[in-house]
């Protein structure tokens, strides 16, 4: 997630593509694929809420919770599915309204997480469910700790592709030299250094598993950052190949995608009133 106001385009978060006329923001890149991202990126399974409340030291029914980085609300909803009133935070026109679409009776509050438009000690919860990375660390950490109320909890957490899947892992390699290094479209394990400093994380890792289409795993792929600001031309490229591939290893048209949660919780100072 990136600031609302106007960044440098020579900074690495932006990048520029052939098909596209200007250098875009990589985290507001989810934009333009709205209802892809709704429709094709994994949840998360029930351990995992079950993980976030014993980790936080509190349920979450009743919890005033709010989900920054929202996107279109695969987090939100299913906090609100545990009884939790919820607010989202979601920087991106496109993102929010297809939130919005789909969770019509929620809040949507336009903004992110280094300058968060909501009053001090307002929260019980503060969720990043893949967007902790998109913030700056020395803004975002001190705007969570003033939003939450002594004794809140910080949850960050990411779905991380099993690597130790042969072909996902083969994957991978093949998503990183066509991407770069740098770049792949499976996520990435949490290191402490990315973590906000001064807050005693607790960490734990959730496995799970979901059975898709292959055009719901491709499309998936796609609805990656570093597909979104590559162009059309070379993300069909790539998927083309990728389909021909998954056709051989999953002949009945459906992949077993396995996951873990890499989720870190950290409750701030002070007891709950």
């Amino acid at each position: 997630m990136l600031p609302a106001d106007p960044a440098d385009p020579a900074d690495p978060a932006y990048s520029t593509s052939p098909d596209a006329p200007a250098p875009v923001p990589r985290a507001l890149s989810f934009d333009r694929a709205a209802a892809q991202y709704a429709a094709a990126r994994p949840g998360y399974p029930p351990a995992l809420l079950d993980a976030v409340e014993e980790l936080a030291r509190r349920p979450l029914r009743g919890a005033r919770a709010v989900d920054i980085g929202a996107g279109t609300g695969i987090a939100t909803r299913l906090l609100h599915e545990r009884g939790a009133r919820v607010v989202a935070v979601e920087p991106g026109a496109g993102m929010a309204a297809e939130l919005h679409r789909s969770l019509p009776h929620l809040p949507v509050v336009r903004g992110d997480g280094n300058h968060l438009p909501l009053a001090t000690a307002s929260a019980d919860l503060i969720t990043y469910a893949q967007a902790w990375h998109w913030t700056d660390p020395a803004l975002a950490a001190p705007e969570a700790l003033r939003v939450l109320r002594p004794g809140g909890a910080l949850a960050l957490w990411w779905n991380v592709a099993d690597h130790s899947v042969p072909w996902i892992a083969d994957q991978d390699a093949r998503l990183r030299r066509f991407l770069g290094a740098g770049d792949s479209a499976h996520g990435s394990a949490v290191r402490p250094r990315d973590l906000p400093s001064g807050l005693d994380f607790t960490h734990r890792r959730v496995p799970w598993t979901r059975r898709v289409s292959v055009d719901t795993h491709l499309a998936n792929l796609g609805s990656h950052s570093a597909f979104l600001v590559l162009g059309e031309e070379g993300t069909r490229r790539f998927l083309a190949e990728e389909r021909d591939r998954l056709a051989e290893l999953f002949p009945d048209g459906t992949v077993e995608e396995r996951y873990t949660v890499d989720l870190s919780v950290a409750v701030s100072p002070g007891h709950a009133s």
